[in-house]
């Protein structure tokens, strides 16, 4: 994997961090502190009333800085598609929430998407809304009941960060995010996808499975 990253000490609530390049890093915050920590330095414009969704909304934003020091925070605005981003583009950014984790990532150059995810069955129910004919033969290869719902996981958050890295809305995750192959394992690898809309572009979706959470990211 290009770059460096670091697996922390559990204990800490910054549980990974990595360093993909000069420009670019990414984080994954284990969620323990209460809203009040946060508030005091992270400011809330977006009025989210459920207590648990704020705490991620709030953690997620936290990691930013903690990224990048300059990273203007106060200056987060919010696009018809629901992508916050910063008017004079001095870093692209992403969010993610699921559970107690927030994870972030941030680049001074390059557009960048996250995704993070915890395998549940409940993926199986809606494999027919995310992957095409094609893409389905790629869960047909042995392996065993968790690695299925591993590798179903997978495709869903890989297809989430390309989403997010496009941010501009109207995907259809059928149709407009194509998942080539995978290459990798049960840790860490990328995945060869194609994102059509409106031309072909080709994109790598870098993965890590960190306990029981998988993560994906693309830099481009």
């Amino acid at each position: 994997m290009a770059g460096k990253y670091k697996l922390l000490n559990w204990i800490l609530p910054l549980v990974y961090q990595h360093t993909i390049n000069s420009t670019t890093k990414l984080g994954l915050w284990h969620i323990e502190e209460p809203e009040e920590f946060f508030i005091a330095k992270v400011p809330l414009k977006r009025d989210v009333t459920h207590p648990h969704k704020r705490l991620q909304h709030l953690a997620g934003r936290y990691l930013l800085p903690t990224l990048f020091e300059d990273f203007p925070l106060e200056e987060i605005l919010i696009a018809d598609t629901r992508k916050p981003f910063l008017p004079d583009e001095q870093y692209h950014f992403s969010i993610s929430h699921c559970g107690n984790y927030a994870a972030a990532i941030a680049s001074s150059e390059q557009r960048v998407g996250i995704d993070i995810e915890h395998p549940t069955d409940k993926i199986f129910r809606i494999i027919h809304k995310f992957l095409n004919e094609e893409e389905k033969q790629l869960l047909n290869e042995p392996m065993s009941s968790s690695q299925l719902l591993q590798t179903a996981t997978l495709l869903w958050s890989a297809k989430e960060a390309m989403f997010k890295w496009y941010g501009d809305g109207g995907v259809d995750f059928r149709k407009h995010l194509h998942i080539i192959n995978t290459e990798g394992n049960n840790e860490e690898g990328k995945l060869h996808c194609h994102f059509q809309k409106p031309d072909s572009i080709s994109l790598t979706v870098k993965y890590r499975f960190i306990k029981d959470l998988v993560m994906s990211w693309v830099v481009s």
